[in-house]
């Protein structure tokens, strides 16, 4: 296979979860897109098994390659994806993770219309029945119509639906891997993608289906580290010299608790609702958690 003809690099971190991994290439071999024009780098992040043998089954229908590393959290697992990368552009998706089959198609049509980009999909919870993972989601899918509500002057992506030109992904340094908890890579690339003067687009097109399962202690677990990650983003933000990062006005919060009751395809608003609260309760308590445990040290 010639690299010349490679437009994209997938690139997946992945640790511990080798049945979903299978499930993510599984779904990436139905891509409705040219096998010779992309390839997959599955980047472990240190399992005490590595997915040697799962990778090696899609060897006849992917061109795909795995590389291993110490355990460094998915921000390294993915620039160290990148830094194998041969594709024009990068797409990052997440092990727990299924691309739609036009996945690909919809992010090159917003690259044809413009290279400098960085784009983000939209990403649907294949979990319905379970009500803390259709929450979680919620709340994804409050803060993309907050942030990007202009689909051409989008401000936030989550990691696990997102495209970049390699080279400017490059230039801009990648994921940051020094200061920020895993929980706020992607807040903190995008914040520093429109910092450097680029932009960012919003495509409804290119979807993925994420399936994450939680109990109650898990979403509150996840929304209490996104607090401890709020810490280090705020931190990051004042060193490169930017405003302080304020709190929203309250109408972001109550919009936020009053949001499942606007959408039909919402089961159990009420309950939703309850849960969104919590998260941010966890979240606030994250936050101040580790502001205490860093002036501590």
């Amino acid at each position: 296979m010639s690299l010349e003809n490679l437009t994209f690099t997938l690139i997946i971190p992945t640790y511990e979860r080798p049945a979903q991994l299978k499930k993510c290439l599984e779904s990436i071999t139905r891509l409705d897109y040219p096998k010779d024009r992309f390839e997959v780098i599955v980047v472990d992040d240190g399992s005490k098994n590595p997915p040697e043998q799962i990778v090696n089954s899609f060897s006849d229908s992917l061109n795909i390659m795995l590389y291993s590393q110490k355990n460094a959290g998915p921000a390294g697992a993915r620039n160290t994806g990148a830094e194998k990368a041969n594709g024009k552009f990068l797409a990052f998706t997440d092990d727990d993770c299924e691309p739609d089959e036009d996945w690909l198609n919809a992010f090159e049509k917003e690259f044809n219309r413009d290279t400098d980009i960085f784009l983000g999909g939209y990403t649907v919870n294949s979990l319905s029945d379970n009500i803390y993972s259709a929450a979680s989601q919620e709340l994804i899918n409050y803060l993309y119509s907050y942030y990007n509500a202009d689909r051409n002057n989008a401000t936030f992506f989550a990691s696990n639906n997102i495209a970049v030109r390699a080279d400017l992904f490059k230039k801009i340094g990648g994921f940051d891997v020094t200061t920020l908890r895993a929980t706020a890579e992607d807040r903190e690339i995008c914040d520093r993608w429109v910092y450097q003067g680029f932009k960012m687009t919003f495509t409804t097109d290119a979807v993925v289906y994420h399936s994450h399962a939680m109990t109650l202690k898990q979403f509150w677990r996840q929304h209490f580290n996104y607090g401890r990650g709020a810490y280090y983003f705020r931190k990051v933000r004042a060193i490169r010299g930017q405003e302080k990062v304020k709190l929203e006005p309250s109408s972001f919060y109550s919009d936020l608790i009053t949001y499942p009751f606007h959408r039909d395809e919402v089961k159990q608003k009420s309950f939703i609702s309850m849960l969104l609260i919590l998260s941010q309760a966890a979240n606030a308590l994250g936050f101040y958690y580790e502001r205490i445990l860093r002036s501590i040290n």
